[in-house]
């Protein structure tokens, strides 16, 4: 009786030593599904999923689950998530759906509630800061200079303060990371404040301590740095100050699972920014000189898979029969440009622009069209191509199983890519309108 006795309240603690994490969405939207992630490097690692109800979700932690920052994700596609600190206590939030980084209110969580404010607290001072640098650099007077002095011994100040009231918590190694760097002398101009910014981007940023790696902290900094520190409207000088921004990235991240994650990330980012050229890059100057054994196989291969068709790349190889005479699209010397297009007959959009393309192809002369037509028979193409006169026509059976429409990527008719003589992707125009509009520019 006795041991049942204590198992009954052992098992009543276990119960009861759980952590809750509650959020609202304020307003209330049709969103009806939330996933829990863990951040753990460049990763997002699943803890659950559950159902909103009326704006409302919640989710209860094990005692054991181990602290970190975690992700509330309620979209599929682009930005929907909420981001927080958890440590050992309960959590709860709102916050409004659209714009949940800028809106989210913490009414429970002495981590997440001190972190907040600290934020608020010293990002208005910050602003004036920088409110008065920016007019020294208009108008350089001595008094201006004399207060930016004097909002320097306000941050500091409040650094000192926020960090002791954050010491022994986990927001603290978020605090300290998060103190900006301003320079102890008003810079005389905008090329030293812009270098001096810069050049101490990573001052207080300790990329080895484990706390910072496992949340997205790491990850938004390098975003920071890599894509708005460094940029120029000059495509070469992008490339450079690109170049030197990953190197100097790269070389502070000393952990080589976490340099992996980082360049997976950067290539990720690059290719979504439609730069193949320096995603290439990354990936053999950088990533194949890491550690064979940490290499992710799949993820080059997804990567390569992906990249095939990219704005950049050489269009893969297509042969095809007319009338006897054999053509390879790598080899064929018609024209300056190419229009590759995939269509069907059995398409609506197809049947109303592929007649207004070659009615409009007519008057160019730079440019050939290979149309690619992705069919399950050849009967109602035989008809129509007949029309479709001065093209290079070419018929894919099997329609979207067939291998070469697999291998460009087409979920769609039409799609139009653009290629240089070289057989270089140049464009994928995603409207008829705007491959006229590209054609007539290569004219």
């Amino acid at each position: 009786m006795k041991k049942l006795f204590l198992l009954l309240i052992l098992v009543s603690f276990s119960l009861q030593a759980q952590y809750k994490i509650s959020g609202e969405m304020n307003p209330s939207e049709k969103y009806t599904w939330v996933i829990l992630y863990k951040t753990e490097g460049a990763r997002q690692v699943f803890v659950k999923s559950g159902k909103i109800a009326n704006g409302k979700f919640s989710f209860e932690l094990p005692a054991d689950a181990k602290p970190g920052a975690y992700r509330v994700s309620y979209k599929t596609e682009g930005s929907g998530f909420a981001d927080f600190l958890f440590n050992k206590e309960d959590i709860a939030f709102t916050f409004n759906p659209e714009k949940a980084e800028e809106t989210i209110l913490f009414s429970k969580s002495s981590e997440n509630k001190l972190y907040q404010e600290y934020i608020s607290v010293v990002s208005n001072q910050q602003y004036k800061t920088d409110s008065l640098q920016v007019a020294y650099l208009k108008n350089p007077i001595a008094k201006t200079a004399t207060l930016y002095k004097t909002q320097l011994v306000k941050i500091a100040a409040l650094q000192k303060k926020y960090l002791a009231k954050s010491k022994g918590k986990m927001v603290y190694h978020f605090i300290k990371a998060t103190n900006r760097y301003n320079s102890s002398n008003i810079a005389k101009n905008p090329q030293v404040y812009l270098k001096s910014i810069n050049d101490h981007f990573f001052d207080t940023i300790d990329f080895s301590n484990p706390i910072l790696y496992n949340s997205t902290f790491l990850i938004d900094r390098i975003t920071d740095y890599v894509f708005y520190m460094n940029y120029s409207d000059d495509t070469t000088k992008q490339r450079e100050l690109h170049d030197k921004a990953v190197k100097i990235v790269l070389e502070k991240a000393k952990n080589q699972l976490f340099k992996k994650d980082i360049i997976e990330f950067l290539i990720t980012q690059f290719v979504n920014a439609n730069n193949i050229d320096f995603a290439d890059y990354l990936l053999n100057y950088f990533y194949k000189k890491l550690p064979t054994n940490i290499q992710n196989t799949e993820f080059v291969v997804n990567y390569l898979e992906r990249t095939v068709v990219a704005v950049g790349r050489i269009a893969p190889e297509i042969t095809w029969n007319t009338n006897g005479k054999n053509y390879k699209l790598s080899t064929i010397n018609e024209a300056s440009n190419y229009v590759l297009v995939f269509w069907s007959t059995g398409c609506g959009h197809c049947l109303r622009e592929i007649p207004q393309l070659n009615a409009f192809t007519k008057d160019i002369k730079n440019s050939k069209v290979i149309a690619f037509a992705m069919e399950n028979d050849d009967k109602e193409w035989n008809k129509m191509k007949q029309n479709l006169i001065g093209w290079h026509h070419i018929l894919g059976l099997q329609k979207w199983e067939n291998p070469i429409a697999r291998t460009y990527q087409i979920y769609s008719t039409p799609t139009y890519i653009v290629l240089d003589n070289n057989k270089k992707i140049i464009a994928k125009p995603e409207t008829l309108e705007e491959l006229k509009k590209i054609m007539k520019y290569l004219e």
